[in-house]
């Protein structure tokens, strides 16, 4: 594809949510990025998080951690950039030890990763011997090490399910635990970060863990108030990360790739997605036709570290490369398999 060609179709598909000299500068860079892609035999992969210029102009593939993760299980490129944090493309190097994995961007981290450690994983099957550990995607290679099985927000409740016991420990996002508790009709507990008496003793089904997605968490019933009085036909989705009763108040929720295919499917006329708001604009740029809202005071830090610039200068000078030590890799593959074969 010529240069114009290329720019022209990115002038097409963003110019409703991308300003016109912004676009013009960015094409050079993709147009560069994909020419590098080619010749060193190398595959995006993107998150629905990333910037619009980004997400409709050099990935490969793009989805939510799921599907990204079967992805990166299957592909036969030497090398696999990785537009997301940092826990994502530590999935990816678990899933293709052979392989060099890129990070764009040297830190990307991640508020809901961060927020557990492996100690606390291996604290709390100390003092709930027995019961299985599912833990969240968006975690750490060492966290996943320490779980029996991962799972995404589009498949926490199956795999909740899958593991056939009277209680699982469920890290480390507490309102995706709430959310879940709910759908499967299981009660939840919140055990102290030290172990307090009795509390083997407690009614629970669930243990969950005090942790948060700093974007999610920011959603209130406040703002769905305020848009619904505004805009009284609008749709609101939610993220599952999203407080239980934020989730309750909306629309729809569910993961991000299930928003995606419910607005592409759906006759509304107006939408809101409480998640990350370059989704809505991602969205908006796919679907022109459909008028998408935004609560655009509320960005992941990390998402935004990804930039089409540093994404270049990845692929120029093999940068930031994704290791995991190979005792931890093992253990937290077997994790991250258990989750795609639930899928």
């Amino acid at each position: 594809m010529s240069y114009e060609t290329f720019l022209n179709e990115m002038l097409v598909k963003l110019k409703h949510v991308v300003p016109e000299p912004e676009i013009y500068i960015k094409a050079e860079i993709a147009y560069e990025i994909n020419r590098l892609k080619a010749e060193r035999n190398a595959v995006i992969l993107g998150h629905n998080y990333m910037e619009p210029a980004l997400y409709h102009s050099i990935p490969d593939y793009v989805g939510d951690s799921l599907g990204l993760s079967r992805i990166a299980a299957q592909t036969d490129k030497d090398i696999i950039v990785f537009c997301g944090v940092r826990f994502m493309a530590e999935t990816a190097k678990i899933l293709n030890p052979e392989k060099t994995v890129l990070l764009p961007a040297q830190k990307a981290g991640c508020s809901l990763a961060a927020s557990i450690t492996a100690e606390d994983v291996r604290s709390l099957r100390a003092r709930f011997p027995g019961v299985p550990v599912v833990t969240y995607v968006n975690t750490y290679a060492d966290v996943k090490a320490e779980s029996d099985v991962c799972c995404t927000s589009s498949n926490a409740a199956a795999v909740v399910e899958s593991m056939n016991s009277e209680a699982v420990i469920f890290l480390p996002d507490e309102y995706l635990a709430r959310n879940v508790a709910q759908q499967t009709g299981k009660h939840i507990i919140f055990p102290s970060r030290q172990k307090a008496e009795g509390e083997t003793d407690l009614d629970y089904q669930l243990i969950g863990w005090h942790g948060r997605c700093e974007v999610h968490e920011q959603f209130t019933i406040r703002d769905i108030e305020d848009i619904r009085a505004q805009y009284p036909d609008v749709i609101i989705l939610a993220h599952l990360e999203c407080s239980p009763e934020v989730v309750a108040a909306s629309d729809f929720s569910a993961s991000t790739t299930a928003m995606i295919h419910y607005v592409e499917q759906s006759d509304a006329p107006l939408y809101l997605l409480l998640t990350e708001c370059a989704m809505g604009d991602n969205i908006a740029a796919a679907n022109p036709h459909k008028e998408m809202l935004r609560l655009c005071r509320v960005r992941c830090p990390h998402m935004n570290e990804i930039t089409l610039e540093d994404t270049l200068a990845a692929l120029q000078k093999t940068q930031y490369v994704i290791e995991v030590p190979e005792d931890i890799r093992v253990r937290a593959a077997r994790a991250v398999e258990r989750m795609i074969a639930i899928g």
